[in-house]
């Protein structure tokens, strides 16, 4: 914490950062919005063409008051139509201990400033409409923050305890008032740990308590990292590396040592707002990283895996699926449409060249995830679609292991895949018996859920692929082919499960 500062005296600091905005934005321009000092560019540094008309700013860390917020309102036009949107995004504080004073309102704000002010530019759209939007960003909103210590007000003596902080604790669930975190964390964690629980903080939908806002049946999510005003740009490029998102700071609390994450279940509406262009001078655009619920690069429990074995092992399995592609095509193309081997192939080789030029990581979640959507996007077909639930399914299943479980041996692999497996089966009515590569995956996956030795789970997935000749065809493209022709090859989706 700096207590070193150009200014003595804060409320003409304030006034005198306000009065620069006329200067370095003149084209001030009608969507209001406000707060306390402290957390700029937020809020006047968001006001311009394409974002806010106004914003009403109070003293450092203190709401404006009743005639600042009514003057606003008048300067802007008197006789609008008024409504409230409160934005409280914060999971750290959860619905037990908040009680009736509700959440807080963190980085989640920067989303409603962007969404509604794009949209009110729409033409036709009524003031109804923007309401209804604001409500349903703010109700698929959440963030959770953490800091390194606390900030220090120019001009006011240190008090509150906000001293030189521990060098051997962080505090989880900080606000933006410099306000003591919801949890102390003592020893200090490393980063990895510490993104696991507020990413577990934010998606958790088993803790009732702080499970605010459903991701699971997301179409999109908006990732956003935020400054909360001192971290530096390398060290928030580091964490941004494990979070996946842009580097930028949109709501800070002076220069406070922490950062927070916020997630927002988006429509396609909504991201086509968040990207629209705007003259604010607060607003870096587009710095957030907008993906398809498949891709979500979410940070999970850091349970471990072994990286020289797991890169040894992925890699040997790769290379035999690249060999067996021949072999796999001749059999598809006798009861298929001959695409089953290059598909494979090309989903192998894309994984095989991500294990050999990366530096894995141990985090059995996050590498999982990145080898699902390398197969998704580089895998088309059912086979593409199959194998990419499979995977995601299987990284949400790894998230579900108790923090206490450290390392994801072969007994926690059975479990993972058997509840991966569980959740494939949702997406396709596949069963053994019906000729297709549920007859391979299913025993494998059961036989190392039953605490089976690899080799033996091997030898069970083999035996369902010869049972799969002569086996009258029930899905894909084998149901169209010549009854004899399955009699001469096994299925080509069960033999590519073994390789």
């Amino acid at each position: 914490m700096s207590t070193k500062h150009f200014f003595h005296e804060a409320d003409s600091l304030v006034l005198d950062s306000l009065e620069s905005l006329t200067i370095s934005n003149p084209t001030l321009n009608s969507l209001i919005s406000g707060g306390g000092a402290g957390h700029e560019p937020a809020h006047a540094g968001y006001v311009g063409e394409g974002l806010l008309t106004a914003a009403v700013s109070g003293s450092i860390f203190a709401s404006p008051n009743v005639s600042q917020i009514v003057n606003t309102i008048a300067r802007v036009g008197d006789g609008l139509k008024v409504e409230i949107i409160v934005v409280g995004d914060d999971v750290s504080v959860g619905r037990e201990r908040s009680g009736k004073v509700g959440r807080r309102g963190l980085a989640g704000t920067v989303f409603v400033h962007k969404i509604l002010s794009a949209m009110s530019r729409k033409p036709g759209v009524s003031f109804e409409e923007l309401v209804k939007t604001g409500k349903l960003v703010t109700s698929n909103l959440v963030t959770v923050g953490a800091s390194l210590g606390h900030v220090h007000i120019p001009g006011r003596a240190i008090s509150n305890g906000h001293g030189r902080p521990k060098l051997e604790q962080i505090e989880l669930g900080m606000g933006i008032h410099n306000e003591t975190g919801c949890r102390v964390l003592s020893p200090q964690p490393d980063l990895s740990f510490l993104i696991d629980v507020m990413l577990d903080q934010l998606l958790n939908m088993n803790d009732s308590d702080r499970a605010y806002a459903n991701f699971q049946d997301a179409d999109n999510i908006v990732l956003l990292v935020n400054n909360l005003g001192s971290v530096s740009a390398l060290e928030l490029g580091g964490i941004t590396k494990h979070v996946a998102a842009a580097l930028k700071s949109y709501l800070a609390s002076l220069d406070g040592p922490g950062f927070s994450i916020t997630l927002l279940k988006a429509t396609l509406e909504m991201i086509e707002y968040i990207d629209a262009p705007t003259k604010a001078i607060g607003w870096s655009a587009p710095s957030l990283l907008h993906v398809n619920v498949g891709n979500t690069e979410q940070k999970l429990i850091s349970l471990l895996v072994d990286v020289p074995i797991f890169k040894s092992r992925v890699s040997a399995a790769c290379e035999n699926v690249m060999a067996a592609e021949p072999q796999i095509t001749h059999f598809d193309t006798i009861i298929g449409d001959g695409d089953c081997g290059m598909t494979l192939a090309r989903g192998a080789q894309a994984v095989l060249s991500f294990v050999n030029s990366t530096q894995l990581s141990s985090n059995a979640g996050e590498t999982t995830l990145r080898i699902a959507n390398i197969i998704e996007d580089n895998m088309d077909g059912t086979s593409g679609a199959i194998f990419s639930i499979f995977l995601v399914a299987l990284v949400s299943a790894i998230k579900a292991i108790p923090p206490s479980k450290r390392t994801l041996d072969t007994q926690t692999w059975g479990t993972v895949g058997k509840a991966a497996l569980s959740q494939l089966q949702l997406a396709t009515p596949a069963r053994p018996g019906d000729r297709t590569l549920m007859d391979a995956l299913e025993p494998f996956v059961e036989s190392i859920a039953n605490e089976d030795t690899v080799d033996i789970a091997v030898a069970k997935a083999k035996a369902g692929v010869e049972a799969t000749k002569g086996m009258k065809a029930t899905l894909g493209r084998a149901v169209y082919v010549e009854e004899g022709a399955w009699s001469v090859v096994p299925d080509p989706g069960a033999v590519q499960c073994c390789r």
